[in-house]
């Protein structure tokens, strides 16, 4: 299943679980409300999924990774 345009990344997760995220474009990449969790979490993304990995990501997103 191909994601959409780089519109979709799986981050992984420290605990080794992978998370669905949307990137919005037009935000800059700092911005909190770039990234939003979509869930579901997952054992094995995509193989054409781009990953990234947590610590790339701001800290108030980091925390939505876990209510998943």
């Amino acid at each position: 299943m191909a994601l959409k345009h780089k519109k979709y990344v799986y981050v992984k997760r420290a605990d080794g679980w992978y998370v669905k995220v949307r990137v919005l474009k037009s935000r800059s990449e700092g911005d909190a409300s770039r990234y939003i969790v979509v869930g579901p979490k997952v054992r094995e993304p995509p193989y054409t999924a781009q990953i990234i990995r947590e610590e790339q990501l701001p800290d108030e997103v980091r925390k939505q990774l876990y209510e998943v």
